[in-house]
Parts: C-alpha cells; structure tokens; sequence
C-alpha cells in the first residue's frame, strides 16, 4: 500500500505534470528549462546520497526505524504542498528539490521494511506486486484526475496552472492518507539493540563496517556496480523525459497522455516480472530489461535528432513519444522491483537497513550522472537530443557490468 501511496509523487512530480509545467515557466524566462530541472535532481539526488548510508545505520536499530520514516514522510508532503504555491520558476525549484530528497528517504526505509516483511523466497513476487500496486493506484488514478483537469479545467475557469497546483496538493493529500496502512500495520523485525555509544558514533562505525562487507563479497560488489550504471539511465530516463520532450516543442497534454499508457502497461507487466522471477533467474530479467533499455534510449536520440533536424515534425516526433512510453512501461516497474528483491536475497536481514543504505547511495548517486551529462551536453552544444547519448552508455556498461560478475551472484534463499 505504500508504493499506492508514493506512487503518485513519482508520476505527478517527477515524471509528468510538474516538470512540463516547470519547464514552461523557467523557459518562459529565458533559462534552459530542462537544463535547471536537470541540475535540480543532481542536487536532491546528492543530497541523498551522501546521507543514506548514514540513515542506513540508523534504522537497524531497534525504534529508529519507524520514526525516520515518519519524519521525511511529514518534510515530503511539507515540501510537496509548498511546490503548488511557488510564484516562481525558483521557488518550484526548491520545493521540488526538498520533496524529493524526503521521498528518496522515505523509499531508503521503505525498501529495507522488505525483509522485516516477508521471507527471501517471496521478495521478488512481494516487491514486483508492490510496483504493480503503485502502477494501478497512485499512478494511475490521480494522475486520471489530473489531466482531467489540465484539459477540462477550462470549462469550469481552472486554468492550466491552477489545475498543475490542484494535482500538487492531491499528489501530497494521496501520499500522506494511503501512507496510514505502513504506519499502523508495518512493524520492524529484524533490527539490534542500541548500545551505550550513542547513535552519532554507531552510524559512522556501522556505515564503514557494512560499506567493507560489501567490498569483500564479489556477488554483491558486481551486483551493486552495475546497478550503479543501469538505475542511473532509468533514474534519468523518469526524470527528465517530459522535460526532454517540452525541451523539443512537444505537445504538453500528449506527452502527459502517452505517460498515463506508461502507467497501465506497467501494471501487467511488473506482475509478469515478479511471475517470470520464479520460474528463471531474476538476473535474466534484469538483463532483458537493459536491453529494452538501449533500444528506447536510442529511439529517444532519433526522435530528438529528427526534430533538430527537421527530417521531421513534432507531430510524428509524438508518436515516438508514445512508442517509447509504451515500451518503457513494458520493463520500469519490473527492472526496479526486480533490482529491489535481487538485492533483498543477497544481504543478510538482521542488517537490511545498512545494506539498503547503500543500495539508496548507489541509486541516488547513479541518478546524478545521467542528469548531470544531459545538463552539461545540452548547456554546451544546446542540442538536448546528444545528451541521450550518454544514457546509452550508461545501460551498455551496466550491462556489461552484470554479464561479468553474474558468475559471483549466489543467492541465499
């Protein structure tokens, strides 16, 4: 039920709605929209970052676990409501960069419930049905509901900015009612008991202790590395898709529709993820997923490249659009559950806060590198469409990457 809760963030703020309204205020001023909005996820994402091994330290021991989660939960829907009353293109900056470093906190927490909640032979059906939970509820209906009123909005004198700050506080009200079932019922399991060193001391000494665990156990040191690069193009690609296409002259509401096919085919196919999982290795799906991956990253640099160009118009330029949203519907929900719950299988559960601290510090530093080239590249030559390029090369490492060390990844169911 908390992927039904946060769900709608992901949609609504960082991969639909708000960026396309943030991009047309900032370039309405003269700023590179995408640019900005780029370096926005670079400075949450690092933000994260460097704070989740910490926070992974933490939340092990016993009564701490909870009480984080509670804490980012409230500055997330703090800081997402103050997004729908900014007056400017920097004051929705800012409101954005504070709701999403508590939403990739919340997430760090939320991930390592996983073990406290189910047994390793289940994680990938749990986590996979977890997304598909997220698809059909907080991404598909909200976001119905506001492009409802994006496009009607005007019958009824909500004009489309109105109607973007209305489905910013519901993405805030929806996050924080369906976020009651993991406060009320979720309990943490597997954790230790503080000792009489204090909390400060333990975070540093534990966070160092688990970041040597992870170097001497190749299984996970390959698996995390090359998450490193593979969540990074799909981090980028959720990031800064809308942007990427508003960056070009594409259609608002089009983009916005071909993101809500995302959303419904996504539901099937995270099921179909989490059922294939237990008839192969899971690792056979995350590379399938990759290469999924690289086919929609190039179609991506065509269609940017056509429209540069001019081989071609905007409209045709939105029908790739729409191809490339069904595709990545195909393999988002799966390649991110499937990650979570391989992860969950490889780390012991009595340390799965300090382990998913890391795993939280790969995910949000790999989301910088993406967002960081894109911003550079697209700065330098002002063509947006030769920063896809780079997300290529981030899947094909993490490919290759995976390939190599798959020998090392042994579970222990």
């Amino acid at each position: 039920m908390y992927d039904w809760a946060n769900s709608v963030f992901a949609t609504i703020m960082m991969a639909a709605v708000f960026p396309v309204f943030f991009v047309g205020m900032a370039g309405g001023e003269g700023s590179a929209g995408s640019m900005w909005w780029a370096i926005g996820l670079v400075a949450a994402r690092l933000t994260v970052g460097i704070a989740a091994p910490f926070v992974g330290a933490i939340i092990d021991y016993k009564g701490y676990k909870k009480k984080l989660f509670c804490i980012f939960l409230g500055g997330a829907l703090v800081s997402t409501t103050l997004a729908a009353f900014g007056a400017t293109w920097q004051q929705l900056l800012l409101a954005y960069i504070f709701a999403t470093i508590f939403f990739a906190a919340c997430n760090q927490i939320y991930d390592s419930f996983l073990p406290d909640v189910t047994s390793k032979d289940r994680m990938d059906r749990v986590s996979a049905t977890g997304f598909a939970m997220g698809y059909l509820g907080g991404s598909t209906i909200p976001f119905t509901i506001s492009i409802a009123l994006i496009l009607f909005g005007g019958n009824f004198g909500i004009d489309t900015s109105l109607a973007v700050r209305i489905s910013v506080v519901m993405t805030a009200v929806w996050w924080g009612v369906f976020s009651i079932p993991i406060i009320k019922n979720v309990h943490h399991k597997y954790g230790e008991v503080l000792s009489e060193k204090g909390l400060f001391h333990h975070a540093i000494t534990d966070a160092i202790k688990t970041g040597k665990k992870i170097l001497k156990n190749k299984g996970v040191l390959f698996f995390i590395i090359a998450y490193l690069f593979y969540i990074d193009g799909v981090g980028t690609i959720i990031g800064i898709a809308t942007a990427y296409g508003a960056e070009l002259g594409l259609d608002g509401p089009g983009m916005i529709g071909a993101l809500f096919l995302t959303q419904i085919i996504a539901i099937p196919f995270s099921l179909l993820f989490g059922r294939l999982s237990q008839k192969t290795n899971p690792l056979n799906l995350i590379v399938a997923a990759i290469i999924v991956y690289c086919v929609i990253s190039s179609l991506g640099f065509v269609m940017g490249f056509g429209l540069e160009e001019g081989l071609f118009g905007t409209g045709t330029a939105l029908i790739m659009f729409w191809a490339l949203a069904f595709l990545v519907g195909t393999v988002q929900g799966g390649i991110q559950a499937i990650s979570r719950s391989t992860y969950g299988r490889l780390i012991p559960p009595e340390e799965s806060g300090e382990y998913f601290g890391f795993y939280e510090i790969i995910g949000r530093f790999a989301a910088i590198m993406g967002p960081t080239l894109y911003a550079l590249i697209l700065g330098t030559t002002g063509r947006s469409s030769l920063g896809i390029l780079a997300i290529i090369g981030l899947f094909i490492t993490g490919l290759v990457i995976l390939l190599i060390g798959r020998k090392h990844i042994v579970f222990n169911n």
